[in-house]
């Protein structure tokens, strides 16, 4: 009887040609690219491959499927993304204080996780339908959560406008903050933190309590 701890000459193989963890990366960042620019749907793992300067059967000896890919490069950002927003929710700041983290930190991700965050734009509506990526829709209730409770703690407190409606306020930051993976470009001449600095100069003068 075979040892069944001993792999298989095949098993072997796919094991010594898996990537270190820099090499893994690199693949992902790649990968993250082409799904940002040509969309989930439209892109082969061959064209993946030959981005990544490697034959199209090879990359399977990393990743057992296209939707595995997207999946770590999707998973991968959001655990981040949630290391740093339950940080700041968890700082019991005020809710100014509070909403000035959260759009840091979410231009922090975009710095970070650029390609990411463009294809959860545009692909996470039809890909929280599957079972595989059901992650997505509980992040997104907790995101909205997140939000939304900061903005009704700073309309009790009266940081923010009594007449503030909350939800549309939410829905405008949020996506005014996001649509910012498809022009921002790490690298550039703004930090994301002069970025998110200025954002909110503009957002907080038209929901801030003026106080003179």
């Amino acid at each position: 009887m075979p040892n069944s701890s001993k792999p298989t000459s095949k098993q072997a193989t796919k094991q010594a040609a898996r990537p270190g963890p820099a090499r893994r990366r690199e693949l992902l960042a790649t990968a993250a690219e082409v799904f940002a620019a040509q969309g989930y749907n439209a892109t082969t793992v061959r064209k993946i491959a030959d981005e990544a300067g490697m034959l199209a059967g090879s990359l399977y000896y990393h990743f057992d499927s296209k939707e595995a890919i997207l999946d770590e490069i999707l998973a991968s950002f959001l655990t981040e993304l949630w290391e740093g927003y339950d940080a700041v929710l968890a700082a019991d700041l005020g809710p100014r204080e509070t909403l000035k983290a959260l759009v840091t930190e979410s231009f922090r991700e975009i710095d970070r996780h650029r390609a990411a965050v463009a294809i959860y734009q545009k692909e996470s509506h039809h890909l929280a339908e599957q079972p595989r990526f059901g992650y997505l829709v509980e992040s997104q209730q907790k995101f909205e959560k997140a939000w939304l409770g900061t903005l009704e703690r700073g309309v009790a407190a009266r940081a923010f406008r009594a007449d503030l409606d909350v939800r549309l306020t939410y829905r405008f930051v949020r996506d005014t903050v996001w649509v910012a993976a498809s022009w921002y470009r790490p690298g550039g001449q703004h930090s994301p933190e002069e970025i998110a600095r200025q954002y909110l100069s503009m957002v907080l003068d038209g929901i801030a309590v003026d106080e003179t």
